[in-house]
C-alpha cells in the first residue's frame, strides 16, 4: 500500500514507521491515523518483521499533537467517537501489539503525539525534546489514553499537573518522571533505539509477546494480571522455542528462536 502520510522502510526484521508531515510538525489527521492502523496492523502480522520503531519526519517533531481544524465544530457524540475509535485502531492497537513497538522521539511530542509515544512499549528521547498535555488550553482533555498512560507512567501527582497546567516538560524531566526510559543526543537517537530493539530481537518472539500481554494486564482494571501471567508462562510450554532456549542454554550456546 501507498502511503500519503507514512514514510515505510524495512530493515533487516525493524520497520520503520516515520510520521511524514513535516510542515504540519507531523500532526495526527484522521487520514494519518488511518494509515498508521494499516501500517501497525500490518507490521504485527508481518512474519519477517521482529518490531517496530516509530518516529516523525525531520527535526522538530516527533508529532506536535492532533489535527484541530478536523474536530474544532464536533458535537458531544462526535467527539466520543473520534476518542473511541482512535484508542481502538491505533493507541490501543499499539500498546496491545504481539511485537515490541518503541517510539523513536525526536521532537516535539505534544498531546496525541506524547499519547502515541505513551502507547508504545518503550520510548527513546532526543535530549532537545519538550513534551506535554496541553489540550485544557483548548477545553479539552488528552482523548488518546493521556490521562490513563501518563497517570501509569509517571503517577497521579505529575499527570494530574501536567495535565491541568498544560506545561511541556524537557526530555530530561521526563526520563526523571519515568515517561522516557532514555535519553541521547539527537544524532544517536536511533542508534539507540535499534540497539535496543535488536537486543529483544535476539530473544524468543513468542515469549517477548506473551511479556507484553502479561505487563499490560497489571494495568488492566478488568484483569487478574496474575492469572494472565500464569496462562501466559503455560503457553510458553507448548513452543519450539522453549525446547530451543533450554536445549541451548543446557548445551552453553546462542538459541536460534524461530517463533513457533
Amino acid at each position: 500500500m501507498n502511503f500519503e502520510n507514512l514514510l515505510i522502510e524495512d530493515k533487516g526484521r525493524i520497520r520503520y514507521i516515520t510520521i511524514n508531515r513535516e510542515s504540519k510538525l507531523n500532526a495526527l489527521n484522521k487520514a494519518t491515523l488511518a494509515e498508521l492502523h494499516v501500517a501497525v496492523s500490518a507490521a504485527f502480522a508481518d512474519g519477517s518483521i521482529g518490531g517496530i520503531i516509530i518516529t516523525g519526519a525531520g527535526k522538530k517533531a516527533f508529532v506536535a499533537g492532533a489535527d484541530i481544524s478536523e474536530f474544532a465544530s464536533f458535537n458531544v457524540e462526535q467527539g466520543r467517537q473520534l476518542a473511541r475509535e482512535g484508542h481502538a485502531n491505533v493507541f490501543d492497537l499499539i500498546e496491545n501489539g504481539n511485537k515490541p513497538v518503541i517510539a523513536a522521539i525526536n521532537g516535539f511530542a505534544l498531546g496525541g503525539g506524547l499519547e502515541l509515544a505513551m502507547a508504545c512499549h518503550i520510548r527513546v528521547a532526543a535530549e532537545n525534546v519538550k513534551m506535554g498535555q496541553p489540550e485544557v488550553t483548548l477545553g479539552l482533555i488528552p482523548g488518546y489514553g493521556g490521562t490513563q498512560r501518563l497517570t501509569q507512567l509517571a503517577g497521579k501527582g505529575r499527570a494530574m499537573e501536567l495535565i491541568m497546567t498544560a506545561d511541556m516538560i524537557t526530555a530530561q524531566d521526563a526520563y526523571a518522571f519515568g515517561l522516557v526510559n532514555h535519553v541521547v543526543p539527537a544524532d544517536q537517537l536511533i542508534p539507540k533505539a535499534e540497539e535496543i530493539l535488536n537486543k529483544i530481537l535476539q530473544r524468543a518472539p513468542l515469549a517477548v509477546a506473551s511479556a507484553i500481554k502479561a505487563v499490560n494486564a497489571a494495568l488492566k482494571y478488568n484483569e487478574n494480571g496474575y492469572e494472565t501471567e500464569i496462562a501466559e508462562f503455560g503457553k510458553c510450554f507448548s513452543t519450539e522455542d522453549l525446547q530451543e532456549g533450554v536445549a541451548a542454554f543446557l548445551g552453553k550456546r546462542k538459541p536460534e528462536f524461530k517463533g513457533k
